[in-house]
């Protein structure tokens, strides 16, 4: 994206520069995706020699301490060796990818790839790992980042791309080293060369994590099969979390409780679903990096929509609010869960009625999750429970054992989805591991999951008592699979119906009392 972007600001530059300004090419610290030197924007005015002679003077020394070790860098270490023993002799490249364009020259907040940042613990954009293969077995872990000159350069305050004073400074190339403790770093201009070298290597091609950089994509040979093997593999890695994961898992859910009952303690006041997706990510962006995916805060039939994140309807006394929302923690590890809250504070019969019953289905899915069972056991057992509810309140006509045929699936009408996703650094995390691996494979201690049935009943759905319709209604957990079960990391949010109405009466007498 670094390429669009520059293009985009050269064109501008030159369709809006007076005749005779001439733009003077300055030797840019642009990423490998730039082709060209950053160039001012339409509205920018050219720095002329005497600011720029007064800009170069004046500055303290840099100290030349060396920054601290990265926390936890013997861990992103200990996988960059296991991902080495996968793939001996061979060449790997992870790229983190690039800043991405939101609006003409804007760009969204940057957030690193998630394989780069396993294997690194990097938050840098335009990075590149390359695992380059030692004559004498393993790799050597070399880390191409942004070079930082300081104030030796007058890019530092003339590209708005890189310059520290339009976007804050890089960590630079020896002080990434010592930074990540990797073998090696380098400045990004170097890696063309390293590149361009591959291509006469009479050894096996290398494998490229695709999608990232289109630079890199460009210049090293695809070999579809074996780049999916490489990503394959690092999704596979992640399926099993070790101790440090699940610590940061925790936190992110602890954050998200946080949010949640900021949101509880607005919801008696608040007038949109907008309104509460701001409560909830003011928490993300205070206790965490971000949040891990678009907050969902769907009111009322709202809530029958899956992805709801337009987030534009209001909030209506006597309706229930589905909030599924998730903090991404400081180590970019995400939360994933899901109450539904009954906006005056109380159920009704009949919410209670269908919320009750996908509770039934949640907990008989999460004794479900153990080592050994298939990933899908805990979807299996939470389909049977909602078929036999749907059939007891009337909605399903077949019987449960018709309605869940593989052939039927009737129930899926009202249920949408299945009920479990792996988590961790993306929120639907491993997403490139095998499907005998995830999907159809077994469930093994270390794996963390969500377990989150819903029935959904749309508004104009006439298979449906019109008392249901426009009820919509998840449960989403986060669990660890350990040893001998399972074990609920978000155990602490309320989720029994009578617990969340003491929840929210409890949050609003407290404010009350301020």
């Amino acid at each position: 994206m670094a390429k669009s972007k520059s293009r985009a600001q050269a064109a501008a530059a030159a369709v809006n520069a007076p005749a005779q300004e001439q733009v003077p090419e300055q030797q840019s610290l642009v990423s490998p995706e730039a082709e060209a030197p950053a160039k001012p924007a339409s509205h920018d005015t050219l720095a002329p020699p005497a600011l720029l002679d007064f800009m170069m003077k004046g500055w303290k020394p840099q100290s030349g301490k060396p920054p601290p070790k990265l926390k936890n860098a013997d861990a992103f270490a200990a996988r960059r060796a296991a991902l080495s023993k996968l793939f001996p002799g061979e060449t790997l490249i992870v790229p983190t990818g690039h800043e991405k364009i939101r609006s003409n020259d804007t760009t969204y907040r940057f957030r690193p790839g998630t394989d780069f940042y396993y294997l690194t613990g990097n938050m840098e954009p335009d990075c590149v790992l390359v695992l380059q293969p030692k004559e004498g077995g393993g790799h050597t872990d070399i880390l191409f980042v942004e070079p930082n000159p300081g104030r030796s350069d007058a890019t530092f305050f003339t590209d708005r791309m890189k310059g520290e004073l339009w976007v804050g400074p890089r960590l630079g190339v020896k002080e990434s080293q010592v930074r990540f403790g990797l073998h090696e770093a380098r400045g990004l201009p170097e890696l063309s060369a390293l590149l361009e070298g591959l291509k006469a290597r009479t050894g096996l091609p290398a494998r490229v994590l695709r999608g990232h950089s289109d630079k890199v994509d460009g210049t090293v040979a695809a070999h579809a099969e074996r780049d999916k093997q490489l990503a394959t593999a690092l999704a596979e890695m992640r399926l099993l979390k070790d101790k440090q994961e699940v610590r940061e898992l925790e936190a992110a859910i602890d954050s998200t409780h946080r949010g949640f009952e900021d949101v509880i303690r607005r919801l008696k006041e608040a007038r949109s679903e907008r309104e509460v997706e701001g409560v909830f990510n003011l928490r993300a962006r205070v206790e965490g990096n971000d949040v891990g995916y678009g907050t969902i805060a769907a009111a009322g039939h709202h809530a029958c929509v899956l992805h709801w994140m337009r987030n534009d309807g209001d909030l209506k006394p006597g309706e229930l609010l589905l909030l599924d929302a998730g903090v991404e923690g400081n180590s970019l590890y995400t939360a994933d869960i899901t109450r539904t809250l009954p906006i005056s504070g109380r159920f009704s019969r009949e919410q209670r009625e269908i919320y009750e019953l996908v509770l039934q289905a949640q907990e008989q899915a999460i004794d479900a999750v153990k080592p050994g069972n298939d990933f899908m056991e805990p979807n299996r057992v939470a389909m049977r429970v909602l078929a036999e509810g749907l059939h007891r309140l009337g909605i399903l006509k077949t019987t449960p054992e018709e309605a869940l045929k593989e052939e039927h699936q009737f129930y899926k009408r009202y249920s949408l989805h299945n009920v479990s996703h792996m988590l961790g650094l993306d929120v639907h995390d491993c997403a490139q591991a095998r499907q005998e691996a995830y999907k159809y494979g077994k469930l093994q201690a270390g794996m963390v999951l969500t377990v989150e049935p819903g029935l959904y009943f749309q508004l104009d759905d006439l298979t449906v008592p019109a008392k249901y319709r426009g009820i919509g209604v998840r449960i989403e957990d986060d669990v660890l699979v350990t040893p001998k079960g399972c074990r609920v990391l978000s155990e602490d949010i309320p989720r029994l119906p009578d617990d969340v109405e003491a929840w929210i009466k409890q949050l609003w007498n407290e404010k009350k009392k301020r």
